[in-house]
């Protein structure tokens, strides 16, 4: 994901597809959320989530749901696997807190 600036995720790197299955399907981009094996220099946050052992990946990485991009269905280069589903809900649950979706519905609860 070329050019990057400052803390932004650059370069050929594995991505957690987002999307939803029919916008997967028929739509030319596609909503991606960063992966890294560095997890050692990664300090906790709410918005990543920690694959330790799952075979997509060849070591520990961690989903980065601050890092959210819509690319265009050709830079994937090839597809490495498949997140569990507790693997799943744990990104839909940071992609949450990442968005605010769960504070936001709190805030407006009265509307």
């Amino acid at each position: 994901m070329e050019p990057h600036i400052g803390s932004e995720q650059g370069g050929t790197r594995p991505v957690v597809v987002l999307q939803n299955d029919v916008g997967n399907r028929y739509a030319p981009t596609l909503i991606v959320a960063t992966v890294t094996s560095r997890t050692e220099k990664k300090k906790y946050q709410p918005t990543h989530v920690l694959i330790a052992h799952n075979t997509a990946f060849e070591k520990p990485s961690v989903v980065q749901l601050e890092q959210i991009f819509t690319i265009d269905k050709s830079r994937i280069q090839r597809f490495l696997g498949q997140t569990t589903r507790h693997e799943m809900r744990r990104i839909e649950e940071a992609l949450m807190n990442s968005l605010e979706i769960n504070e936001w519905d709190r805030r407006n609860a009265d509307e």
